[in-house]
This record gives structure tokens, C-alpha cells and sequence, in this order.
């Protein structure tokens, strides 16, 4: 049995839709498909949370009717017979009748995860109608009533294995069953979620909860590339990564794949396999367990960085005073990527800024505080024995136009990183696809 995810644009229109549907109909395997919520539709229900708690009643009405018009072209071009247009229309009826009775309600964090859930609950059952005039056996199934997350906000896998609806049906041959991402309940059971881009984590969660042989992540590109499409122009796809190695790459930028998707795969060794919804037949990426040591497989970079340096000649070797700095940023809950040290100086980097004025008024006591905003993180991931000779000249030569402000390397056998001024950024991603990869501009 595998789990297969397919993203916002992958079900963003009725052509789209009938690509999944004949992407899961192939082979004859058993499988579970997990579906975000048609492209847009997050965006404008989070628009609608912020006009409820404005309390602009006019501007919500108008947003749901526009929305609403939007799924009236969708099904229009979804499906022909009247029986299933009759039935689609039934379920646009039912969520919308929910969307309009919100804008009476009293504003709450709870109602907007609830309103949010809409989008997911929406794509699942169209598909479902679309599958139903295609004569496919499949079977909807609600996230949640199994998808579920513990006290401390952390989904909880042996509950989702456990209480998985239709365990009895997954090795049926054939079998598709339908559900949806992002969506959950919270311990005390209401409506929760596993925040954006969270289909992928679903899926991740669904296939280590059901011990799947793979997890398949569909979007719009040939999976992991070696550098950013978007930036670079000559890029080619990685065939294969370690967990270890793709958690890096999600987390510092590789937008292809949510970072939390890669916990519970490498926890319960479930191959996850990334894959492209418009080249169904393209190999794509395979991440397991398998590591090798190949040098620098991939780059990426990871923008809205906020560089704070804390110089001090009296405080910085004194005992404790590390402690005492990053209790500022603990107490602010504010993560930090990447930290330097000198003989009078710390540096170090953050992705959130919403606290960074009541950080630096905490840390003026311990020195001077300077900061640097509109940095980017270069993350160079490959699995680097400490032995293997060349590989840090290998970036330092390809950077030699590049001002560098951070280097950070030795934390991890699979990762070498660098900060960078955003400025910087496509022409240091374009001289390491030439310098790293031999790979010239197109």
C-alpha cells in the first residue's frame, strides 16, 4: 500500500483533477490519496478569518460569493452527468451554507480553523463525485476522525494507525481511498490543522501511522533539484537523497517539500518519493534511509534572514553568558539557524523577526547589538565525511565575487552553510551551479 499526496495545483482545475485520477488508477495497487485544498482556496478562507475578526461583514459576504462563483465554474467543467453535477452542487451548497452562516458568528481562533478545514473538505468530495463518474471504486474518508494531535500540539501517529477508518480495505486490490491534508482535531477534539503546507506532513503522518511501502509527494516539478529552478536556469533533479539530507534541504528553502514532512518517514523508515504531477512517467526523487557519501548534492537558500551580532570584551568567556543570550530567544520563542563565535563576539541568525526589537532591547545589557536584515542562508547539502579533501574550497572558490557574512560548518556531515546580503543571492546560487555542479547558465 502507498500513500500518495497531491498539492493545491495538482487538483487547481478540472483538467488537473482528471491528471490524479489517472495518475491512481495505473496500477492496480491499494492506496491512499491525500489532497489539499484547490489552489487559492486557502488563501481566500484565511482572508475570511481576517475580515470576521475586523468584523467587515460586507467584504466577507462579497469574498465567500466570489469564492462561491469560482467552485460554479470548477464542477461546471468537472463533471457531465446531471446525477453527479446535481450531486457536486449538493456539496458546494452544504459548505457554503457553512461559510455564509460564519459571518453571523462571534470570531474566534476556533471558528477560523474551522472554516479553514473547508477547503480540504471541499477537494476531497468533488474528487470523489469526478471518481464516481469514471465508474472508479474509491472511498471518502474524513482526517478527521483519525488525524489527530496530542497535548502538546504534536500529532500523535499511533493514534492515527490505530484509528485509521478503513485499515481492512488496504490491501484490497485497486482500492482508493480518499482524504485530505492539512486537516485535523487537537486533543481536546476540535478542528485543528498542521499549519501551511501541512498535505505533506498528512501524508508523511498517514504513511508511518499504516506502515505504507512509500509515501509519493505530487507537485509540478521532477522532484529535488540541485539548485533552484526559479533562479538558476540549468538545474537537473536528484534521483536520490537521505532523509537527513532532504530535511536540510526543506528547511533552508527547497520549497518543494514541507521540513516536517521528513520527521515521521525517518522515524518509522517510510521512502518517501517526490514526483511530478504534469511528467507522471519522470523518475523524480526517492529520500530513504540509504546514505552516500557523494559530496555536495543540492543547494538552497532560505531568505528573510535576520543577522544579530552581540559584541562584548568583558562578558563573552565568562561562564553562562551563551546561556544567557539564548534564554532571550527561548523566552521570545524564536528559533535560531546558525551561530559564529570569536574571542569578543557572537553572531548569530533568525527567521523571525516579529520579536526582534524586544530581543535586541534584552541583549543591549550583555554588549553591542548590531543587526543586519534582508539576508539569505546558501545551504550546501550532500553527506560529507570529515576526510573528503576540496569540498569547502570547492564553495569558497565558486564565492570569491560573493561577500561572505557567516560560514557555518562542521554542525552536521550534511551541511555547509553561508550567510549572504539577499542582494546576492541569484548570482551566488548561479556561480555555485557553475563552480559545484560544472553547470553553465543556459
Amino acid at each position: 500500500m502507498k500513500v500518495l499526496k497531491f498539492g493545491g495545483t495538482s487538483v487547481g482545475s478540472p483538467e488537473r483533477m482528471n491528471q490524479v485520477a489517472s495518475i491512481i488508477t495505473a496500477d492496480d495497487e491499494p492506496k491512499v490519496i491525500v489532497l489539499s485544498a484547490v489552489s487559492g482556496t486557502t488563501n481566500s478562507l484565511v482572508e475570511l478569518g481576517r475580515l470576521l475578526k475586523t468584523g467587515d461583514k460586507k467584504a466577507a459576504k462579497e469574498l465567500v460569493s466570489e469564492l462561491r462563483q469560482k467552485y460554479d465554474a470548477f464542477v461546471d467543467g468537472l463533471v457531465i452527468e446531471e446525477d453527479r453535477k446535481a450531486e457536486a452542487n449538493a456539496i458546494l451548497d452544504e459548505h457554503f451554507t457553512l461559510l455564509n452562516s460564519a459571518i453571523n458568528l462571534s470570531f474566534n481562533e476556533g471558528l477560523s480553523k474551522e472554516l479553514l478545514a473547508q477547503g480540504e473538505l471541499l477537494s476531497t468530495k468533488l474528487f470523489i463525485e469526478l471518481l464516481k463518474e469514471k465508474k472508479i471504486d474509491a472511498e471518502w474518508l474524513n482526517a478527521l476522525d483519525f488525524m489527530r494531535l496530542d497535548e502538546d500540539d504534536e500529532p500523535n501517529v499511533e493514534f492515527i494507525g490505530n484509528n485509521f477508518p478503513a485499515k481492512d480495505k488496504l490491501n484490497v486490490k485497486g482500492k482508493l481511498l480518499v482524504t485530505q491534508g492539512f486537516i485535523c482535531k487537537n486533543s481536546k477534539g476540535e478542528v485543528d490543522n498542521l499549519k501551511r503546507g501541512g498535505s505533506d506532513y498528512s501524508a508523511s503522518l498517514i504513511g508511518a501511522g499504516l506502515n505504507a511501502e512509500e509515501v509519493q509527494i505530487w507537485t509540478d516539478i521532477d522532484g529535488m533539484h540541485n539548485n533552484d529552478p526559479r533562479v538558476v536556469k540549468n538545474t537537473y533533479s536528484i534521483s536520490e537523497l537521505s532523509f537527513n539530507e532532504a530535511a536540510e534541504l526543506a528547511y533552508f528553502g527547497a520549497k518543494i517539500l514541507h521540513p516536517a514532512s521528513i520527521l515521521p518517514a525517518q522515524k518509522y523508515n517510510c521512502p518517501v518519493r517526490l514526483l511530478n504531477t504534469m511528467r507522471p512517467d519522470a523518475k523524480g526523487t526517492i529520500i530513504s534511509g540509504k546514505e552516500q557519501d557523494t559530496g555536495i548534492k543540492a543547494v538552497a537558500a532560505k531568505d528573510n534572514i535576520t543577522a544579530i551580532k552581540i559584541k562584548s570584551t568583558r562578558m563573552l568567556l565568562a561562564y553562562g553568558f551563551l546561556r544567557k543570550i539564548f534564554e532571550v530567544f527561548e523566552k521570545y520563542k524564536t528559533p535560531v539557524d546558525m551561530i559564529t563565535t570569536s574571542e569578543v563576539a557572537v553572531s548569530l541568525t533568525i527567521d523571525d523577526s516579529s520579536n526582534l526589537e524586544k530581543i535586541k532591547q534584552e541583549l543591549e545589557p550583555f554588549g553591542k547589538i548590531e543587526i543586519d536584515s534582508n539576508q539569505s542562508i546558501i545551504c550546501l547539502v550532500g553527506d560529507f565525511v570529515s576526510d573528503r579533501p576540496g569540498i569547502v574550497k570547492q564553495v569558497f572558490d565558486s564565492l570569491t565575487e560573493i561577500p561572505v557574512r557567516m560560514i557555518s560548518y562542521g554542525g552536521s556531515r550534511h551541511n555547509i552553510s553561508v550567510l549572504i546580503d539577499t542582494s546576492y543571492k541569484a548570482s551566488a546560487l548561479q556561480s555555485l551551479n557553475k563552480g559545484v555542479f560544472q553547470l553553465e547558465e543556459a
